[in-house]
């Protein structure tokens, strides 16, 4: 099931998820981070690593809202950790301000915590297994289930007090009910509703920040309210288990375990691997061992504001505020009946292929890494080693472009490349009008090598004028035809602003030889115009003057041939009529 909530939107290939993550649950494909929800053991560590909120927590909220509006009898089971990260006068305030959201009862968790410890207690005294870990924290039975399985034969097998409070609670209340726990850790509510061999005794998981907010938003201010007692006994020690070494002390408390085992705790996930993998050599055994994923305890769950709370100031509350007393009532201990507590544990590890290692080598070159000290192993794409990378990529779980040196160099020498081969004329100014960028063909045109160029202003090589206007106005201009007569060239020039930079670039295109042809075709045409003019004058003087003669002869030509016109059709005997002569 999903826990952790995506939003590809918001994935920008920082990969500080991928660098967070101690397991590397986190894979990425076609650039974007996706949680490998089987390997994740929901830490939460990336959740917080997250520059872009791309990672959200999948609440339970409106189900458990839902409950309420419904009218279903709703039991609430509150986490311990509530003494040392809500804020109140006095405890009993929680428990008001929280029924006065809806809920039927509220119970603190610690109740099902007593029966754990007792479970305890049993292997202890039984002494059977070689080394025991407290299997509290679900984070750490995945860390083992998951990534270390040789080890599961160390957990003890016994539920959560989360769990175990569900179990006692449904066998008081029967399956008429809803039962949400209230924590502050992320993993529990896979282990709620998404493990087969738990799900079924809590309903729906919920943190404390939602509960703040939830609580803001129906104006229940928590300090303004008066005590209630929870419903349930006195849980007594069982209440220090979020805070490190919470569970020794109410193992130890009890006085029933004898000294057979060594006991200590381990805190934090880094921690934890580290003594799993000691484990795993064989170099612990004869030991309890307290283990938790979050450094101090659940006090600094993965679903709370890690950084509001002192793990050290909330241990020391608690220890104060909590005595060191076991509970000892026999009806305490009559309600659970025929429960059973118990828990299997599984080898739960991935069959990952891998590579051989002539693909681990081809795999490499694909990124430029072809001799050993071109193996970084800078981390930046995540990985501790280029070795490791180029395995996960193997596995489908990385990207080749996730080689941070490599994808830099690669940009790195294509802005080289273009640079240096375009025939244009590139300049990029600072805000100052510092030379920053001078390519190969501006140092050709003007007659400057690179180096010396970017110690310059641009003024002290050309005119700054066009360059200045698109720096003050962040405008562009486009297609300007700029000359300099010094260089022989004509260019036509793209200015425009960079904003990311707060810099200016230019690109200039020699238009030199185009300029000069069309001098030349201008000039062409002139003369061509010109020579047209001088023949079209001739041609009009001419005609003028064939005109001219035309006129005469034409007068002659007419009056000879009337002449003869008359001659012939009349014979020189008839007068022709003047008024009818057209001709």
């Amino acid at each position: 099931m999903n826990v952790i909530g995506f939003k590809e939107a918001k994935c920008r290939n920082c990969y500080k998820c991928v660098r967070t993550c101690e397991v590397k649950a986190i894979s990425v494909k076609n650039e974007q981070a996706q949680i490998m929800n089987e390997k994740c053991i929901l830490c939460g560590h990336c959740l917080e690593a997250c520059p872009q909120n791309a990672k959200t927590f999948i609440s339970d909220l409106d189900k458990v809202k839902g409950y309420l509006k419904d009218k279903i009898p709703t039991i609430l089971s509150l986490a311990p950790s509530y003494l040392g990260i809500l804020k109140y006068k006095t405890p009993g305030q929680v428990i008001t301000a929280l029924m006065k959201l809806g809920f039927s009862m509220v119970r603190e968790t610690a109740e099902g915590a007593v029966f754990v410890t007792e479970e305890y207690e049993k292997l202890l005294t039984a002494g059977t297994m070689e080394n025991i870990i407290t299997t509290c924290c679900p984070s750490v039975n995945d860390l083992i289930e998951i990534y270390y399985p040789n080890l599961t034969k160390y957990l003890a097998p016994v539920d959560s007090p989360m769990i175990a409070h569900g179990k006692l609670i449904r066998k008081e209340l029967g399956h008429n009910v809803k039962i949400v726990f209230l924590g502050p850790c992320i993993s529990k509510k896979r282990e709620a509703e998404g493990d087969p061999r738990t799900v079924g005794f809590v309903d729906a998981v919920i943190n404390f920040p939602e509960v703040e907010q939830w609580l803001k938003e129906e104006n229940i201010d928590i300090m303004k309210q008066e005590d209630t007692l929870p419903h349930n006994p006195n849980p007594m020690v069982n209440r220090l288990y979020p805070i490190s070494s919470g569970v020794l002390s109410s193992v130890v408390a009890s006085g029933k375990s004898p000294d057979n085992y060594r006991k200590f705790y381990v805190h934090g996930i880094r921690n934890c691997i580290e003594l799993f993998q000691s484990m795993e050599r064989g170099e612990v055994s004869g030991c309890f061992i307290e283990a938790d994923i979050c450094n101090g305890g659940c006090i600094k769950g993965s679903a709370v504001d890690r950084d509001s709370i002192s793990r050290f100031k909330v241990k020391l509350d608690f220890e104060e505020a909590v005595p060191k007393k076991p509970v000892t009532d026999p009806a305490f201990y009559g309600r659970a009946g025929d429960i059973s507590f118990h828990k299997i544990f599984l080898n739960r590890s991935p069959k990952d292929p891998l590579p051989s290692e002539e693909e681990i080598k081809h795999i490499l070159s694909k990124i430029g890494k072809t001799k050993p000290e071109d193996e970084l192993n800078c981390g930046a794409c995540g990985y501790v080693s280029c070795r490791e990378k180029a395995i996960a990529v193997y596995q489908g779980k990385a990207e080749l472009t996730m080689c941070i040196p490599y994808m830099h160099e690669k940009a790195r020498s294509m802005a080289n490349v273009v640079l240096d081969t375009t025939p244009n004329i590139i300049i990029l100014t600072d805000s100052d009008l510092k030379i920053v960028e001078f390519n190969g063909a501006a140092e050709a045109y003007f007659h400057m090598p690179r180096a010396k160029a970017r110690e310059m202003y641009l003024y002290e090589i050309i005119d700054h004028t066009y360059f200045l206007e698109v720096l003050n106005t962040h405008n562009p201009i486009m297609g300007k035809k700029v000359e300099y007569p010094e260089q022989g060239l004509v260019t036509l020039q793209n200015i425009v602003y960079v904003q990311e930079q707060d810099a200016v670039l230019g690109i200039f295109q020699d238009i030199t030889e185009e300029e000069e042809k069309a001098k030349q075709a201008y000039k062409i045409k002139i003369d061509t115009i010109e020579m047209a003019q001088k023949v079209i004058d001739k041609q009009m003087m001419v005609a003028q003057e064939i005109a001219g003669l035309l006129g005469e002869t034409t007068a002659e030509t007419k009056v000879t041939l009337t002449k003869l016109r008359d001659t012939i059709l009349y014979d020189g005997t008839q007068q022709p009529d003047k008024k009818n002569d057209k001709a």
